[in-house]
């Protein structure tokens, strides 16, 4: 037997554990077989993966590819791109474009350009406004993978529903089976206080983020907590920037709330000095939190409170950052930057300090990513008949990120520019092609296809 391609010479991990000297074997796009490299079959391809990790396809529920309307900034194919580059194998478009993504016809045109351009798989989520609630069925009928509402302000002013219209669409969007996520921030509070500061004058980097203070968020997670218990929904929080909230979160899955978290990697990387430290570059929505909020998020990740790691991967302008002015009038910058490409490195750094296992990683970055959202175990796992999505990583790469113009996304602002690393990804396969390896995307244009969703 003669198959496509097969990967030798690696130590295989999954969430249930690692398997050294392995690898996998794949036919017409899926896996046939996982195991001892001497037992794989002969391949049309034979990729040596040189004794390093090979992974399920990393997960990326939470990404801003900006395709319709602001490709100035992003589309799917610099988006997947950067994926490719990054070792991510499946990502998920937010639905704050131009259109923004509340209607069937919108969320088909953003599926229509990301079957013509995209380097990795996808898909998308619709958001839920006050003029959309009776739209959420034909919506579904359309392949959303969930929806989002935005609670506080956001780029693209998207207006959020009422209380009145989130209980509805709650209960609508249970009867689809599918899940619920939030941009999780009180608005009137950040309102408030936005406009307090400003009128005092308080112009700097650090006053944006205590503009959101920490109550904001903790407040909208417990509210939507609350009426998830009414409603019986599933719900997700985005983007979970402190400890505070992520211990929210903890409380409403102990009540029995099917409520599920992600955290991002700035969030456990940097603390609020950093907006001392790199000013407008790391302003971001929620901001970065002080360092006793990151380390309750660390204790409350580790307890089981956050079930998945994403990028919040939002590109904009170096001009819109003001990168040429990082520490000026914080209020006339952008909140949101790149992410694709940084997020494996990051991982890997916290487990070679001993943050991680090696397969809480998988867990948290693959495995549970494509639970929350339906696509396991087509994404996220390396069973046979499966997807044959892998990512490989070098765990012991030591390297700087010294000039944010090496990432392949259109505009590359970020401040984990001049951070080191200790880890990457090496190469990128989907569905049996390999799309990045030898530091190249080597991926075609358009290979990338929507995801079929199960919420069963």
């Amino acid at each position: 037997m003669t198959v496509d391609l097969v990967v030798r010479n690696c130590t295989v991990v999954t969430p249930a554990g690692r398997t050294p000297n392995a690898g996998i074997a794949v036919e017409d796009g899926t896996i046939v077989a996982v195991g001892r490299s001497d037992r794989l079959p002969d391949a049309d391809r034979v990729v040596d993966a040189d004794g390093n990790v090979l992974v399920p396809g990393i997960v990326d529920g939470h990404i801003h590819n900006r395709e319709p309307g602001l490709e100035y900034k992003e589309d799917w194919e610099s988006a997947t791109r950067a994926a490719a580059a990054g070792g991510v194998t499946t990502v998920v478009g937010m639905p704050n474009t131009d259109p923004v993504i509340d209607r069937p016809d919108h969320l088909e045109l953003k599926f229509e350009r990301g079957e013509a351009s995209a380097h990795v798989d996808f898909q998308s989520y619709a958001v839920v406004t006050s003029e959309n609630i009776d739209q959420i069925p034909a919506i579904d009928e359309a392949g959303a993978l969930g929806f989002k509402i935005f609670l506080g302000s956001t780029v693209g002013d998207v207006p959020p529903p009422n209380d009145g219209e989130i209980l509805e669409a709650m209960e609508r969007i249970g009867e689809t089976g599918k899940r619920l996520g939030f941009h999780e921030e009180n608005g009137e509070i950040i309102d408030h206080y936005t406009e307090q500061f400003q009128a005092e004058g308080r112009n700097e980097p650090i006053d944006h983020s205590h503009s959101r203070p920490v109550i904001a968020e903790q407040e909208a997670v417990e509210r939507m907590l609350t009426f998830a218990e009414e409603t019986d929904a599933k719900i997700h929080m985005f983007h979970v920037s402190s400890g505070s909230a992520a211990e929210a979160v903890a409380r409403g899955k102990a009540r029995g709330v099917d409520v599920t978290a992600e955290t991002c990697p700035h969030y456990l990387w940097f603390t609020e000095e950093v907006m001392r430290e790199k000013g407008n570059v790391a302003r971001v929505q929620p901001p970065i939190r002080d360092a006793d909020e990151q380390d309750r998020l660390w204790n409350a990740l580790e307890e089981g409170a956050i079930d998945c790691i994403a990028t919040d991967h939002a590109p904009h302008t170096p001009d819109e950052k003001k990168v040429d002015d990082p520490f000026g009038n914080t209020w006339d910058a952008i909140s949101g930057f790149v992410g694709l490409e940084t997020e494996v490195p990051a991982m890997l750094t916290f487990v070679d300090e001993g943050r991680f296992t090696l397969e809480e990683w998988v867990h948290h970055h693959s495995t549970r990513p494509a639970q929350v959202w339906g696509m396991y175990p087509q994404k996220g796992s390396l069973q046979v008949g499966t997807d044959a999505d892998f990512t490989i990583v070098d765990p012991d790469a030591e390297w700087t990120l010294a000039d944010r113009e090496r990432l392949h996304s259109k505009n590359c602002v970020t401040p984990f520019e001049g951070e080191s690393f200790t880890g990457n990804a090496v190469a990128t396969v989907v569905r049996g092609e390999v799309v990045y390896e030898d530091g190249a995307v080597v991926g075609e244009s358009g290979y990338g296809t929507r995801v079929d969703v199960d919420n069963e």
